[in-house]
């Protein structure tokens, strides 16, 4: 049997990055001359790739790479460690690696971000890889970066799966036939989720869920 490997999602999933996310958002829509929304509407914005989600928000014909520029320099001067790992991730981190299994980080950021926040938190000593996206937009795309950690780590997709929040996640996982656990405690909901093989509400039922996907 081949070994197991566990792609998992960073913002929504393993941290609570509202606060950070959003105040470097509103900042790059007042960067581009526009009145910003209220922050209880920019919750969206947390998951999908600023390139995709900048022009829904500021338009088509807006400068995303300006967009995406303003934001980075926000965020990458605090903001994104404005967050908190959520309860009981760490213990489910664990758990899921004495499956056992390799742990790899499959997120929206840039890796190079990633690997700052997750160190901060404490959280780079639980996973065997980090995967993102460049900052030029290489593997923007979810679905593209998994390709990427597939030719790289050359895991077999049928002992895979995907621990993400979003339908993005639901959705990359699928292109290259990796089953979902979609996660309750971050930003989706379960209509967005209903894509996932399963669903899981809390932490401490994530590895009971996860080995119910895979089999094992």
């Amino acid at each position: 049997m081949s070994a197991t490997t566990i792609l998992v999602d960073l913002d929504g999933t393993l941290t609570v990055p509202a606060a950070g996310i959003i105040a470097a958002v509103r900042h790059a829509v007042a960067a581009a001359g526009v009145e910003p929304p209220p922050p209880e509407e920019l919750r969206w914005m947390i998951g999908p790739p600023l390139r995709v989600s900048f022009p829904q928000l500021l338009g088509e014909d807006c400068d995303v790479e300006a967009a995406v520029a303003a934001y980075r320099e926000h965020y990458g001067a605090g903001g994104l460690f404005d967050a908190a790992v959520f309860d009981g991730v760490f213990d489910a981190l664990d758990a899921l690696r004495a499956l056992p299994a390799r742990l790899l980080v499959c997120t929206a950021k840039p890796h190079v971000t990633a690997r700052r926040i997750l160190e901060h938190f404490g959280l780079i000593g639980h996973f065997d890889a980090v995967y993102g996206p460049e900052w030029d937009g290489r593997h923007d795309d979810k679905g593209d970066l998994i390709a990427h950690m597939l030719e790289v780590e050359g895991f077999n997709p049928a002992r895979a799966v995907m621990i993400g929040d979003r339908a993005n996640d639901v959705r990359a996982a699928a292109r290259h036939g990796i089953p979902a656990v979609g996660v309750l405690w971050g930003y989706g909901d379960r209509e967005e989720l209903s894509g996932a093989a399963a669903l899981c509400a809390d932490p401490r039922e994530l590895l009971a869920v996860t080995r119910r996907v895979l089999g094992v």
